[in-house]
């Protein structure tokens, strides 16, 4: 019995030590993670803990600091933060938060309201490579090199429309334990009907000079806005992970949008630098599909622009690459010919239920106050107008490539049909009949290609380009033109009619980089309003007509054939006339330092590398108001020209 005593107690004595070991362990180990993380605290915002993707230096959404020790970290191994957060998808109690690391983290989430926290889903980007053209600074890519970007996305729930704004801020964890939050922002529910809302018009900003002072001057003039309508061409080539988040330039999407880049303009001599405006932090984007979100196939000599556009109709892919057995039709199509996959991954989309029972986010219907907005997939792949032999353009093949049909461009085919009966189309019908579209107090419709502008990618008709064959003597192909039958230009002769007859307010598009409008004979107003800049002009006079296929021009290029077709030169090919500014319009003289005749001459547009303009949608008065900025006078005020109300 004292044998069995004695060993119970020494028994239980060795398991007394072993615990005390194990707690001892324990307590270490716990001192140590905190003593680490004690710059790093979640509660200690990025400005004091982290490098953060701050506008300081350079420009490029990196600061000035060197080349990172390691992907997503800073120098000192502490996580960064790819971009701020930006909002997305609000209903009546909740609203999305995304945002993005080089790194896939442990722990990611946005903290809100007092003491709330929401966790997020990670996912990686599909596509974001870079290539010898990209610019991020400290960093090379001789050829093309795949890019990993973890998108982060969290809903923040239990919101109450019509409240003040909730303050919110995320946290990302990396792998070392380390932790990076950004700046405190705001959030809000979807505001309820009759809250008087400001809401930012804009498109194609597209890595576009300007475009930092642009955003930066709506925050300064206008303050806080309520949303952002974005018209398509939100980057060059979607792809390209840099002109997202960090192009050394401090001309990335993310960054000038959220306030958080630097870009120097140099105008007459005069250096200015711009951060762009912090607004999709707090208000919500809503964007639509332009042609710089498609990609094309994938580009034998490793170079994005040439993938971007290496594009095919999809009804040609059968015949070039029959699927395989075994392969997704569908998915090898899409492969084969084009894909919107990283814009698509980017945001977070209304997904559209189709009458046939499909799915899309191509295109999608939303109400967000007293608007209805329906964004419209309606673009076609951008080709040069030129006729030279070694021109793959909009209307012809280049000569030297007219035995293998497979590398062909086949002219400036659209991605996605709006033809009366396509499925966009029955979309639309249905939708413009919804009670939700036709009680909505405005009614908006967002495209990014012109149903009416003076630009010149108005040209030619939007319709499927008409192959026509010249052949030499012995039958060989010595011409592949194309021509666009104006009788089926499918948006005015199907998509408009159906908008005016569903009492459109307000048809909203880019991608000509210039600022006009028009009024149809029904009332609906057309709205072109980019950022400006890159500006392809505003062919309106017949001393700057668009590149058509003229006389001159078939006769210089030696091996075409008259089209049939004519191409209109100058104004709106569709046959309205620009309204001209109401307030203060500019003149010849504005837009040039040069000389000019008839200097005070109104202009009904604005077309300049120098002039900056954008304009905000008013709900509470139905106005919609047009300002600019001009670059070269970087302390001059900046001046709403133009301002017309729905419903009028």
């Amino acid at each position: 019995m004292k044998e069995q005593d004695a060993a119970r107690k020494n028994a239980a004595w060795k398991k007394a030590i072993r615990r005390f070991f194990f707690v001892a362990i324990a307590l270490f180990c716990a001192v140590s993670i905190f003593a680490m993380q004690s710059n790093n605290f979640p509660g200690r915002s990025s400005k004091s803990s982290t490098s953060t993707p701050s506008g300081n230096g350079s420009g490029n959404g990196l600061g000035s600091r060197s080349a990172p020790a390691r992907v997503g970290l800073d120098e000192n191994n502490i996580p960064i933060l790819l971009s701020d957060p930006f909002l997305q998808l609000p209903t009546e109690d909740s609203v999305q938060v995304v945002w993005f690391t080089e790194f896939e983290g442990i722990e990611h989430r946005v903290e809100y309201g007092e003491g709330l926290s929401a966790e997020a889903t990670t996912t990686l980007l599909s596509c974001t490579r870079e290539d010898s053209d990209s610019r991020v600074q400290g960093r090379a890519y001789p050829s093309l090199t795949r890019r990993e970007i973890w998108r982060h996305e969290a809903t923040v729930p239990g919101l109450t429309p019509g409240a003040e704004p909730t303050p919110y801020r995320v946290m990302s964890r990396h792998r070392n334990r380390k932790a990076v939050t950004s700046d405190p922002f705001t959030l809000a529910a979807a505001p309820p009907k009759g809250k008087a809302l400001n809401i930012l018009l804009t498109s194609d900003h597209q890595l576009m000079p300007m475009t930092p002072a642009n955003l930066q001057k709506v925050t300064e003039t206008i303050g806080r806005v309520d949303g952002v309508f974005f018209a398509g061409d939100l980057v060059n080539v979607s792809d390209r992970a840099s002109e997202w988040f960090d192009d050394a330039r401090g001309l990335s999407f993310f960054p000038a949008l959220q306030g958080r880049t630097q870009h120097t303009l140099d105008k007459n001599g005069v250096q200015t630098t711009y951060t762009g405006g912090e607004i999709i932090q707090h208000s919500p984007l809503f964007p639509t599909l332009g042609n710089h979100e498609v990609m094309g196939r994938t580009a034998a000599n490793e170079k994005l622009k040439a993938e971007y556009t290496n594009t095919l109709p999809r009804n040609l892919v059968s015949q070039f690459y029959p699927t395989p057995p075994g392969e997704d039709d569908e998915a090898w199509i899409k492969d084969h010919s084009y894909n919107t996959d990283t814009y698509e991954e980017i945001f977070s989309l209304p997904t559209t239920i189709l009458p046939d029972g499909k799915e899309t986010q191509e295109y999608y219907a939303v109400s967000f106050g007293d608007i209805r907005l329906v964004s419209l997939y309606v673009t076609q792949v951008w080709r040069s107008p030129a006729l030279s032999a070694d021109t793959k353009g909009r209307y012809r093949e280049r000569k030297a490539t007219l035995s293998t049909p497979e590398v062909w461009g086949y002219g400036q085919h659209i991605f996605q049909d709006i033809r009366k009966g396509s499925p966009q189309y029955q979309w639309l019908a249905q939708e413009l009949a919804s009670d939700e579209f036709q009680q909505a107090k405005y009614k908006i419709v967002m495209l990014h290609h012109p149903p009416h502008t003076l630009g010149g990618n108005v040209v030619p008709a939007f319709t499927d380009p008409v192959a026509v064959e010249t052949r030499a003597e012995d039958g060989t192909l010595a011409s592949v033109q194309y021509e666009y039958p104006k009788e089926n230009d499918y948006i005015v002769r199907d998509l408009v009619p159906l908008l005016e007859s569903a009492d459109v307010d307000l048809v909203f598009y880019g991608h000509s980089h210039l600022w006009n409008r028009f009024v149809s004979a029904k009332g609906t107003h057309f709205l072109e309003t980019s950022n400006v800049g890159n500006s392809y002009g505003a062919h309106l006079a017949s001393d700057n007509p668009r590149k058509v296929p003229t006389a001159e021009a078939i006769a210089a290029a030696g091996d075409l054939a008259p089209f049939r077709e004519s191409y209109i030169a100058t104004g709106d090919p569709n046959g309205l006339s620009p309204v001209m500014p109401t307030l203060a319009p500019l003149t010849l003289a504005g837009l040039s330092d040069e000389p000019q005749d008839e200097v005070d001459t109104p202009l009904p547009f604005i077309a300049s590398n120098d002039i900056t303009s954008f304009t905000i949608f008013n709900t509470g008065s139905g106005a919609l108001s047009s300002y600019y900025f001009d670059t070269r006078e970087p302390g001059s005020s900046v001046v709403k020209f133009d301002e017309f109300k729905l419903g009028q």
